[in-house]
């Protein structure tokens, strides 16, 4: 029996594999070799990836100036810098945040506004790691005292820790366009989302 999870089985199959006495047929066994062959494989793949990623990211000063950025990482800043580049196609940070789907919809009508869920138009990719990444940073809030963590964990009371993310998410988006369009360094904030 095996634990769900790749981490459980990286650390089982072999085990499995060794064990000549679990009853396992020569053509199950067979097949459990092959795919832990693959599985070998594409971690190193993945490995090679990370040390590209790595690589480009040690190079290019507009990456690490976004990676200062909470919720940012070599993978975010990298992502973001081969998509948008100095980001200049976009007049502000909400048009940067528009396109990449983090934007709520609107609904209005009579004078009355009515803000619906994200929008989930554009590139899908980076929203993903855009939330994911605010997602760890909303984890981490709670045990901080400065305003803006203050903010971040009023919001997360509020509406949610999924909501208090994409807002975190939306943030970063637009802080990332500024960056990447002055040239200048992350100076983190005290105020709100």
């Amino acid at each position: 029996m095996v634990t769900k999870g790749i981490a459980p089985l990286r650390r089982t199959l072999p085990l499995i594999l060794e064990d000549g006495e679990n009853r396992l047929s020569g053509l199950f066994r067979e097949m459990l070799v092959e795919m832990a062959e693959r599985l070998r494989l594409l971690d190193e793949r993945i490995r090679e990836y990370d040390l590209r990623v790595a690589r480009v990211f040690g190079q290019d000063e507009r990456c690490q100036r976004l990676a200062q950025v909470e919720g940012v990482g070599p993978l975010i800043a990298t992502a973001l810098v081969a998509a948008v580049g100095n980001a200049h196609e976009f007049k502000s940070g909400r048009e940067l945040s528009a396109w990449l789907g983090l934007v709520p919809r609107q609904h209005s009508s009579g004078g009355k506004t009515v803000l619906l869920g994200i929008s989930k138009r554009g590139d899908r990719y980076l929203r993903t790691l855009l939330i994911h990444g605010a997602r760890s940073a909303v984890r981490t809030v709670e045990s901080r005292k400065d305003p803006r963590s203050v903010s971040i964990s009023r919001l997360k009371g509020r509406q949610g820790p999924n909501v208090a993310a994409v807002a975190l998410a939306n943030r970063n988006a637009r802080v990332m366009w500024a960056l990447l369009r002055r040239g200048e360094v992350y100076r983190p904030a005290t105020g709100n989302i």
